[in-house]
């Protein structure tokens, strides 16, 4: 159980200071009146939460749909909401999200609603699904928002799945292209620098050996300090990119990358409209839900754009316009946007819109591995071919001129 940390008066008018242990706050409050303490302030003392937050982890997308799709099944079976919140407490696989529900739980004891008992967990509950609660608490449909929190977060899950099994084998291939060559600088040049030596004296060594063997006594010699540098450049880059002109950069030359741009835009949007259509139907206003949407891009610059185009809804006008004005969205999910507002229907409209785009995203990943596969291969082969024809270039020269 929390400590506690309070300011109280005594009967007698003099203030006391302290820290007690209770389950919550109400509890705490109890055990102050039967010391005959009037309660000024009560808050978790902070060594607490030091505690708690060294013990918080992260919770799988996968583990968080099926709480959510286990509350709503229990809340369709008449169990309280507290009660609801007890037994997922005991049932938890996760001893992160066993903590999360016990908090949560006992700020629900203490009156508070699920949607604010669930903001104090950013780290674990989106701004998506604490706005879609909090609609479905306000509209008396909360069981209902819970399954569809449920289907979008392992949707995304399985959007994720699919992205990085689509890169699992050009990683490996990679990974032992630079194993092999790194080899092969390391251990079987170096054999062959008897063979150089002479013909290195005469000045008939060929230049594709000579970087050849330039690279390896770089890599024998030089590799630790080599490899410190590109350590030390890997977290000057990665500070750069935390920084908000960093990232905004990155992700601009991203989205103009061949291939890869074209992917991370038409997922970007893809991301954004599911989102947008998931919060409309849950019955958040539209502009809460842009401004919600937009940071589910995942690139700066989309989000920058849909931002812009945000202002412009909140002024009066349709959201097709100023989104077709950001040049980013294509022409065919502009158009669908406009009907689908004309109709009054725009939150479905924008699921379809998300369907019909991540199907796109499928055939585009595909198209990108398969052709990233081959070039890799190809890039692989043609250093390998590089190596052999070095060292055996000098071989040939010696036999020729014996």
């Amino acid at each position: 159980m929390p400590d506690y940390s309070y300011i109280a008066r005594e009967l007698s008018g003099q203030q006391t200071v302290g820290v007690l242990t209770a389950g919550t706050e109400r509890e705490a409050i109890g055990q102050l009146a039967a010391r005959n303490l009037f309660p000024l302030e009560i808050k978790i003392a902070e060594t607490h939460k030091a505690q708690e937050a060294s013990k918080k982890g992260r919770v799988g997308g996968r583990v968080l749909a099926v709480f959510y799709t286990q509350l709503s099944d229990l809340l369709k079976a008449g169990v309280p909401l507290l009660r609801s919140l007890t037994i997922l407490e005991k049932q938890a696989p996760n001893a992160t999200l066993k903590a999360v529900v016990s908090e949560i739980r006992a700020d629900v004891a203490d009156g508070t609603r699920l949607a604010e008992a669930l903001r104090k967990h950013p780290q674990i509950f989106s701004d998506l699904v604490i706005s879609m609660i909090r609609a479905g608490e306000e509209g008396s449909f909360l069981e209902d928002s819970l399954t569809r929190i449920a289907d979008f977060t392992e949707h995304q899950e399985d959007m994720k799945g699919r992205v990085i099994g689509a890169m699992i084998y050009p990683v490996i291939l990679l990974t032992l292209g630079t194993i092999i060559v790194t080899v092969m600088m390391v251990k079987f040049v170096p054999q062959f620098e008897p063979t150089f030596a002479a013909l290195r004296d005469a000045g008939e060594l060929p230049w594709a050996t000579t970087a050849l063997v330039g690279f390896s006594d770089l890599i024998r010699y030089y590799g630790l300090f080599v490899l410190i540098g590109l350590i030390a450049l890997g977290y000057f880059l990665n500070r750069y990119l935390k920084s908000d002109s960093g990232r905004y950069n990155f992700d601009r030359v991203w989205l103009k990358l061949y291939g890869v741009g074209s992917v991370t835009k038409t997922l970007g949007i893809a991301r954004f409209c599911r989102v947008l259509g998931t919060l409309l139907r849950n019955g958040v206003p539209l502009l809460a839900s842009l401004r919600i949407a937009k940071d589910a891009v995942g690139n700066r610059v989309l989000t920058e754009a849909i931002a812009e185009a945000a202002e412009h809804v909140s002024s009066g006008k349709s959201l097709a316009r100023p989104l077709g004005d950001c040049k980013h969205f294509p022409n065919d999910v502009i158009e669908m946007i406009a009907v689908g507002e004309e109709a009054n229907n725009l939150e479905q409209v924008l699921i379809n819109v998300a369907d019909k785009m991540e199907r796109t995203t499928n055939r585009q990943l595909d198209l990108v591995v398969r052709l990233l596969e081959p070039a890799m291969l190809v890039v692989m082969a043609g250093v390998i071919l590089f190596v052999v024809v070095a060292l055996m270039l000098p071989i040939l020269k010696t036999s020729q001129i014996a």
